[in-house]
């Protein structure tokens, strides 16, 4: 079991494949990139393989995600897939993707065992995804979209962030053809997790701002902390259902006290939470021929060590050294 000082357990782990992304968002990295990890210090197949075993065998974990960067550029993605789904007790599995690798590979990725997808799209407009991301594959997001409810990957999530003077006008769009295509919307607020530390509090799209978009076009029903449990996502029924709009308001709502997640980075680190400015390292056990055992020793440290919440509404704020492409959002 992996708890903490505070008596929450994580039960879902957040793998992050690789920290390369084929997207420059100006919310995450400079245009020119990063400098990217070199292939000895990311984590091979078989050691990230190791690592699911030990957390679903050892360690109680129930749910695994597979993230990024973009995980679809792993080329090794669908093996690690299927190699997860062979463990017992099986976990459920998902990944959270950009979309565009999606039309080629979802058919393998569901025969391979993954039961869904979140796909990453912040406007329905391909001049706006192109400022945004810097890259012209706005129709390569949604032709992966289609490919991926057609393979059975679902429910499809599709997650967006508004940006100020780009998108912020578009949520009452977005939540329109997420349901004609019967696809679940979540927004999320803008982190201060991007590569340039540029992120400021004011001027941000908050939760606040997005749901009095959307009550502009729908009609919108909570859906209660009973239905939610430790999922980020605050949800509603749009227009009484089915279909449902989420908002994750890591700013402004913070969720810390449910929060049942733990983190495995690309190079082999264990961060107990999205924002920490401290990891635990694995990946040195690992090549020194740890046991099962002392690696989870390790990463159960690493968890008891787990602060209270995020620390972004303390003055003090320290940004984590890593953007989101390298800690696997």
């Amino acid at each position: 079991m992996l708890i903490d000082t505070y008596g929450r357990v994580a039960t879902d782990l957040r793998v992050s494949l690789t920290d390369r992304c084929n997207l420059r968002c100006t919310y995450c990295m400079p245009e020119e990139g990063l400098q990217w990890l070199t292939k000895p210090d990311l984590l091979t197949d078989d050691e990230i393989v190791r690592l699911i075993g030990i957390a679903v065998t050892r360690l109680g974990i129930t749910e695994v995600r597979f993230t990024g960067g973009e995980p679809l550029l792993r080329p090794g993605v669908v093996g690690i897939v299927e190699r997860a789904a062979a463990l017992e007790p099986r976990p459920q599995m998902s990944l959270t993707t950009n979309g565009i690798g999606l039309k080629r590979t979802a058919a393998a990725l569901k025969a391979a065992g993954l039961d869904r997808v979140n796909v990453s799209l912040d406007t329905l407009r391909p001049d706006v995804f192109k400022a945004l991301t810097r890259r012209d594959r706005h129709q390569d997001v949604i032709a992966g979209l289609e490919a991926a409810r057609d393979a059975g990957l679902t429910p499809v999530k599709v997650n967006c962030v508004l940006m100020p003077g780009l998108n912020d006008d578009e949520a009452p769009d977005l939540l329109a053809w997420a349901v004609e295509h019967d696809y679940e919307l979540r927004f999320i607020e803008q982190m201060p997790l991007d590569a340039q530390h540029g992120w400021k509090r004011e001027g941000m799209v908050t939760a606040g701002d997005i749901l009095a978009s959307l009550r502009t076009r729908f009609a919108l029903t909570e859906e209660g902390a009973g239905e939610r449990g430790s999922a980020p996502a605050e949800r509603w029924l749009v227009d009484g259902g089915p279909h449902r709009v989420g908002v994750i308001a890591s700013v402004t709502r913070p969720f810390c006290a449910a929060c049942d997640r733990t983190r495995l980075t690309a190079d082999g680190q264990i961060r107990n939470c999205l924002f920490a400015t401290e990891e635990t390292d694995l990946r040195t056990a690992l090549r020194s021929d740890a046991p099962d055992e002392e690696i989870a020793r390790i990463w159960r440290l690493a968890m008891w060590g787990k602060k209270a919440g995020s620390g972004l509404d303390d003055p003090s704020f320290l940004q984590p050294a890593r953007p989101m492409s390298s800690i696997g959002g």
